[in-house]
């Protein structure tokens, strides 16, 4: 499967039903009622399109539509990576984390972290 862009709004299903999946509508409906203002008529139509995109799948049980992931999270952060990297840094990686390191303050294991993931990268 290709990977797949999702829109912001999407982000916010997709990270509900990843979290719990399976969801019936109703559940992901009853989940996003305190974080997005949004009709459960909206979230029926981001679910279809998730559907079209080839994110989610569906069984019917009954009269309920029960959803649950077709990708991994980390394919979907992946590929929304790469979009980012490509539309604002023009595919180039370093001036990407030399903007957010310099707009972060991390801590030392963080630090320690990205020294060694960097040494790898040295390494290879």
């Amino acid at each position: 499967m290709a990977s797949v862009v999702i829109s912001d709004a999407e982000w916010q299903v997709m990270n509900v039903i990843w979290a719990g999946q399976p969801m019936a509508a109703q559940e992901v409906i009853a989940a996003l009622e305190g974080e997005a203002d949004w009709a459960p008529a909206t979230i029926k139509t981001m679910l279809h399109r998730l559907v079209a995109k080839e994110v989610l799948t569906y069984d019917t049980q009954g009269n309920r539509y029960v959803y649950r992931s077709r990708v991994r999270r980390a394919d979907c952060v992946r590929a929304a990576s790469k979009s980012f990297l490509e539309r604002v840094f023009d595919g180039e990686a370093a001036p990407l984390l030399s903007h957010f390191l310099k707009a972060s303050k991390l801590s030392a294991e963080e630090v320690r972290d990205l020294r060694r993931i960097l040494d790898e990268q040295e390494a290879r």
